[in-house]
């Protein structure tokens, strides 16, 4: 699979002169007061100014593991709907 990724190109998106390839780099990110790293996370680079995209994809994923609320039960009760009893807007009733 690296191997199909290495040969596309997009231009990029920074400097409009450079191309963009795709390469396997180390990810920094804080999770609180924790330096959380990520070996070989899928990134973009300009081969001309160095500017980095990374995958969208892969961020998506690894914002889903880093969540605080990763592995815990959703709490989905529902109550009862309660009925409106505001009377504002009703109009008068007619003799």
């Amino acid at each position: 699979m690296r191997r199909s990724l290495e040969r596309y190109t997009i231009p990029c998106t920074q400097c409009q002169a450079g191309q963009m390839h795709q390469h396997f780099i180390t990810y920094f990110t804080w999770l609180g007061d924790e330096l959380i790293t990520v070996p070989d996370f899928p990134a973009w680079i300009c081969d001309v100014c160095g500017h980095r995209e990374y995958d969208p994809a892969a961020l998506n994923q690894l914002s889903l593991i880093l969540s605080p609320n990763a592995g815990r039960p959703v709490s989905r009760s529902r109550g009862i709907p309660q009925r409106k009893t505001d009377k504002k807007g009703q109009r008068p009733s007619r003799p």
